[in-house]
């Protein structure tokens, strides 16, 4: 990808949403390779999906020959961005902070290349500049250039006007644009990019720059993801979608990204991975054609894997994937087992060597009685460790399980259980 081409390959993805002068940013690229950068605050110790979109752009301008930067907000993660939130946000102890930034920046750290020689990879700490400001220098020397009347009109300020905002939360905007301002003049930083509801934030900086330092900046924010069903972008029934592994496991990771909607898939690999466009097309028609093979979803819950996980975790999570779907329970491993079925209805047995099929399922709660236990075996619609027993009067012993422990019903296509000896 040439470095003049960026735009264009954002736009094909669909993730170019406003820019603050298009054709101005158009010719400063033809110029040469510009310095950008985007945020990221400390709000948990780990950063989820919802910022995997504005990291992987930031790679895609480092793979086009700019020079990206990952700004991890220590300072403005102590204050509150008020945009997209209905109420106040909690404010955390500088310690937590200080520990979730450094969690943080360990993970920007996989998604950019710092060993580049001709246009290496940048993280720098805004508390590192935040928290040696002065109160009464920063509100004479850089407070003035701020209109209340233009502050209120900013929708991440004007959407909370009716639940109420704190002035801390209130002032976040000016500190934004004040790193803007700090990035400009310090590493010669062009362009903020970001979420459409940075919009605001981005805008006050540009402008910031032009009446400080008298000079050109740009702006560029990506679409919100949405989903087709109305349901939270990175949401499901057990919490957030995170990027550190012990909070999300690779595997967990990778069937939110297998379960996509057949609405979102193309859009998502746009977003989300690296395809070359026909690629995408061709994957694009064959989810027209044969939706129910699901290959589209295949690809994108193995490319976002690999480029979260690595290589070993995608390979392992598409292994446990396919062991379920096609029954091939005996080939995964102890840690595979624990990991893919981290979430489903489990149980304990302890010192006990055998026990029938019907008082198995009845303990395992797969169903409700022996007799309904009997009739769900004779008919086929029971399954152990992936084979279908007709009788129902078999004894499950050590020889059935796998590594000597794990019993894995399975009742109908998709609820499992998960019995293990202890």
């Amino acid at each position: 990808m040439g470095k003049t081409d960026i735009l264009k390959d954002l736009e094909k993805r669909g993730l170019l949403y406003q820019i603050t002068d298009r054709g101005a940013l158009e010719k400063r690229l033809k110029a040469g390779p510009i310095t950008l950068y985007i945020g990221f605050d400390p709000t948990a110790d780990s950063l989820h999906i919802g910022n995997l979109l504005p990291m992987l752009c930031l790679r895609r301008f480092q793979m086009a020959g700019h020079n990206p930067i990952a700004v991890a907000g220590g300072g403005t993660g102590l204050i509150g961005d008020p945009s997209g939130r209905n109420l106040e946000r909690a404010l955390n102890p500088e310690a937590i902070v200080h520990k979730w930034t450094e969690k943080i920046k360990n993970q920007l750290e996989k998604f950019l290349d710092f060993k580049s020689k001709t246009n290496p990879a940048r993280i720098v700490n805004n508390y590192d500049w935040l928290s040696s400001i002065k109160v009464i220098e920063f509100l004479r020397d850089t407070g003035k250039y701020f209109s209340i009347g233009n502050m209120l009109s900013k929708e991440s300020v004007k959407s909370r006007l009716d639940t109420g905002i704190s002035y801390t939360e209130f002032s976040y905007i000016i500190l934004q644009a004040y790193d803007f301002l700090r990035l400009y003049q310090d590493y010669n930083c062009e362009m903020q990019a970001g979420g459409s509801d940075q919009w605001g934030n981005i805008t006050a900086g540009t402008d910031l720059i032009k009446r400080v330092a008298g000079g050109a900046a740009y702006g560029l924010t990506f679409p919100l993801v949405t989903k087709s069903d109305d349901t939270k972008f990175g949401k499901t029934e057990t919490g957030a979608i995170w990027l550190d592994p012990k909070k999300t496991t690779p595997y967990q990771f990778y069937q939110f990204w297998i379960n996509a909607d057949d609405r979102d898939v193309v859009k998502f690999i746009n977003y989300f991975t690296f395809l070359p466009e026909d690629e995408i097309s061709d994957l694009e028609e064959k989810t027209k054609k044969e939706p129910e093979k699901r290959e589209a979803q295949r690809v994108l819950a193995k490319e976002v894997t690999l480029l979260v996980h690595g290589e070993k975790e995608a390979l392992s999570a598409e292994k446990i994937s396919q062991a379920l779907f096609y029954g091939n329970l005996k080939d995964l491993s102890e840690e595979e087992i624990e990991e893919g079925f981290k979430d489903i209805p489990s149980m304990i047995i302890k010192n006990k060597k055998e026990i029938g099929i019907a008082e198995l399922i009845l303990a395992a709660g797969v169903l409700s009685s022996k007799r309904q236990a009997k009739a769900g075996i004779s008919s086929g619609a029971i399954s152990i460790n992936g084979n279908i027993f007709s009788d129902t009067d078999k004894i499950i012993s050590a020889s059935d399980r796998l590594w000597n422990k794990y019993i894995i019903i399975r009742k109908g296509k998709k609820n499992y259980f998960l019995v293990k000896w202890m």
